[in-house]
């Protein structure tokens, strides 16, 4: 286990977050109870050349009892979502590695009021963070450190629920090849030709329709960009800000999606469950929510600002990708998008928009990408789901057939 412990460290820090080839600070944050992983993080850092290192510890079952005991006022002074440090860091140029492991459900019997008070905190504590972080100037990454709540869940059936839960991220993450950071390279590559290929095809639309009911028409903006994992930041370094990634993605016209549109998979908010959920959507604003479960905290998390009701990403995933291939709901949002087609409500991204990242928040809006302080993703592919594009030049194209992307 060590051995892959550190295979997976070296990943994160010298693939995903470049550190190997500039020395920066570096803020972790991890659950408190992956202790044994990060320990090995920890030493692999500081064999890289890093010396400065700030650990933003989280607990789920913690967060869970302050937010059923604290007043709303104590909430926002908790480390657990008060991230002021972030952007102390941020001014230090500093790398950014955000490790999660949800207790799916924990937070099924805290109000949903508290939930969408804290998750909006949290990000707005952090501006120049998110601002850098939209824009890829500082290096950050996601992953998955699994603890023995999550494991226990997800991988129930296993005679060791907390090994399956790491074999399967070392599997998904690829640290059984005899190199994964090379395996990664060349998975990049393969990234960057879909990517291409969907930016020389400049869809105006791309109309989603499957089993489930998903009958969506999707606009993208005039000068649209796709992206995926490797692009280039400012100072010519490959990130991958996700670890594993299967997308590529690109932001929606906000005003410019009608239809509805069915969920594939569960949605875990902030330790809530959302389970089989559907929106119908005019003009690019959700007009109307259902879901047999978590329909509340949904509710709550399109009401969070003015623009939490709009659309800030689409993205093309292949039914047949290693992830979706393992057969596992993985309850962890970073996985499951990873397995599957998706949307996001709320956030849109500069960088997918010609010239994007050099615009202010009112013009990323007037150019249709939207701004707010939410970006919550959600599964809609399915096996037998298909995109048809339009392009500018009104030519229609077939984009997945299947589940899967044949163009």
């Amino acid at each position: 286990m060590q051995d892959n412990y550190k295979k997976y460290a070296e990943l994160l820090l010298k693939r995903c977050l470049c550190l190997g080839e500039k020395i920066r600070p570096l803020l972790i944050t991890a659950p408190v109870r992956a202790i044994d992983f990060i320990e090995v993080l920890t030493h692999t850092a500081y064999e890289i050349g890093v010396t400065d290192i700030y650990f933003d510890w989280t607990d789920e079952v913690l967060k869970h009892e302050q937010l059923m005991v604290l007043s709303d006022e104590d909430l926002i002074k908790s480390p657990f979502w008060h991230k002021a440090i972030y952007d102390e860091y941020a001014s230090k140029e500093a790398a950014f590695l955000m490790l999660y492991s949800d207790d799916i459900d924990l937070m099924s019997d805290v109000n949903p009021n508290k939930i969408t008070l804290v998750s909006n905190h949290s990000r707005a504590s952090r501006p120049l963070f998110k601002k850098l972080q939209k824009t890829d100037i500082v290096p950050w990454c996601i992953a998955l450190a699994p603890v023995e709540g999550y494991a226990n869940r997800v991988f129930s059936n296993a005679e060791k629920p907390l090994k399956a839960a790491w074999d399967a991220i070392f599997k998904s993450c690829l640290i059984y090849e005899n190199n994964p950071i090379e395996a990664w390279n060349k998975k990049v590559e393969k990234n960057k030709q879909r990517v291409n290929l969907l930016n020389e095809k400049r869809f105006k639309y791309l109309h989603f329709t499957n089993s489930l009911g998903t009958d969506l028409k999707v606009e993208l903006p005039d000068k649209h960009l796709w992206e995926g994992a490797g692009k280039e930041n400012g100072e010519g370094l490959s990130l991958i800000v996700n670890m594993p990634t299967e997308e590529v993605f690109t932001s929606p016209l906000r005003t410019g999606i009608n239809g509805m549109v069915y969920s594939s998979k569960p949605l875990v908010h902030n330790g809530a469950l959302i389970e089989n959920f559907s929106f119908r959507v005019e003009n690019g604003k959700i007009t109307e929510v259902n879901a047999e479960k978590g329909q509340e905290v949904l509710r709550q998390m399109i009401m969070a600002d003015d623009c939490a009701c709009y659309f800030g990403e689409v993205a093309l995933v292949d039914d047949d990708s290693p992830i979706s291939n393992t057969n596992i709901i993985f309850y962890e949002t970073l996985y499951d998008e990873n397995a599957s087609c998706h949307l996001a409500i709320g956030d849109g991204f500069p960088r997918c928009i010609e010239n994007g990242v050099n615009m202010s928040k009112e013009e990323l809006l007037e150019n249709g990408i939207n701004q707010s302080l939410v970006h919550t993703d959600f599964m809609i592919g399915t096996p037998d789901l298909s995109i048809v594009g339009t392009t500018f030049d009104e030519e229609t194209i077939a984009v997945f057939e299947n589940g899967n992307f044949v163009l």
